[in-house]
């Protein structure tokens, strides 16, 4: 009876683990499932490293969290071949009558399962029958085979890694750090660049379809922060969306098909990713006079605009859309969120302009600092 249960039990907690695996990495999309053990390491990983990283602040908070992704895969497997380790040695155990010498106690079970599965071989113990040798044999292949997929898994999240935050550094050129939409269209406008606005946004639906694709399906993803300061995907995806809106519902003269489906690839991407769990905390929502200041902000620029208080509903009724659980996805994964006013403009910077005189200088907007991080925790 003990040797039935502990075979069973074995062999329930082998398929658990290879069901997360095949989950996890070979499944090309969302998984939502009953049990998952790769979700709830992570899920509670993510919300001890929030808290200790919460608690010591500064610059040893983001570097900590920075380290959460990578460390993830690794922990991923080793917490999948542990699963194993465990699967097998009880199985084992429960067949110890074919293995010479019979395994004592379960440690030994596990011992002789784990010098299986990472192919030691040291033949301290040996399968003598049939079912005990196939059960070996497989323990090796299942043991190689997760460590090949997990090392592929991980090759796969950087190379979508890098292409992700390779749109988000170019974008800083233009939008500021944090991202800001009125810096956007400010710095087009003054670089004489407008007419290259349909452009700029078809690139970024390119992104969001890839973001889209990637995240969804491997959403360990969304934990990769950037490398540069101020930046998050989250955010160059806010202030994106931001231009799309402020071309759609605001701004004259310029085509608004591309900003629309810039718009709605954008609802689509926040609010899958959303939907996975990835939301935490309180959101704030843009203040009519905070509209106001950026509709004086592109007027100045040169741009036709229509009269705010005709804009202004329907540019709150768009930005609903995403604005909530962008930021509460920001929130959640503690990165810089949108910048709406912009606090820093780098095409006016000394390293690319000479200085503004007094006069240009007076009729500029005035900056807003980033909006706060709030702190939340994991789901």
């Amino acid at each position: 009876m003990t040797e039935a249960l502990l075979l069973v039990l074995g062999l329930v907690l082998l398929w658990l683990v290879l069901w997360d695996v095949f989950e996890t990495i070979v499944v090309p999309r969302p998984t939502p499932g009953w049990f998952r053990i790769g979700r709830y390491v992570t899920r509670y990983a993510w919300r001890a490293l929030r808290t200790a990283a919460d608690w010591r602040g500064g610059e040893a908070r983001d570097r900590w969290l920075g380290l959460f992704a990578p460390a993830m895969t690794i922990v991923l497997l080793f917490t999948w071949l542990l699963g194993l380790i465990v699967a097998f040695g009880l199985i084992l155990f429960a067949l110890r009558g074919d293995l010479s010498p019979p395994p004592p106690d379960l440690a030994t079970s596990f011992y002789f399962a784990a010098s299986s599965i990472l192919t030691l071989g040291y033949g301290d113990i040996v399968a003598n029958e049939g079912f005990a040798r196939i059960v070996v044999v497989a323990s090796a292949a299942v043991g190689l085979g997760v460590v090949a997929l997990v090392v592929t898994f991980l090759f796969s999240l950087f190379g979508s890694y890098q292409r992700r935050e390779a749109s988000v550094v170019l974008l800083q050129a233009k939008a500021g750090s944090p991202p800001s939409a009125v810096v956007v269209l400010e710095n087009l406008a003054r670089m004489d660049l407008i007419d290259h606005l349909p452009e700029f946004l078809g690139g970024w639906e390119r992104w969001e379809v890839e973001v889209l694709d990637s995240h969804v399906a491997y959403p360990l993803l969304g934990y990769f922060r950037s490398s540069h300061d101020n930046l998050s995907w989250i955010s160059a995806l806010g202030a994106v969306l931001d231009t799309a809106t402020l071309v759609s519902t605001t701004i004259l003269d310029v085509p608004r098909g591309q900003a629309e489906l810039v718009i709605a690839l954008g609802n689509h991407l926040v609010e899958d990713i959303s939907n996975l769990g990835f939301h935490r905390g309180i959101a704030s929502r843009i203040a009519r006079e905070d509209f106001d200041a950026v509709h004086a902000r592109l007027e100045t620029a040169g741009y036709h605009l229509v009269p705010a208080d005709q804009a202004w509903p329907e540019f709150a009724a768009v930005r609903a859309g995403y604005e909530t659980r962008l930021e509460l996805m920001a929130n959640f994964w503690a990165v810089t969120n949108v910048s709406w006013l912009g606090s820093e403009d780098p095409l006016r910077s000394p390293a690319h302009v000479a200085p503004r005189s007094a006069a240009e200088a007076s009729g500029a907007g005035q900056a807003q600092a980033p909006l706060e991080e709030r702190g939340a925790t994991g789901k």
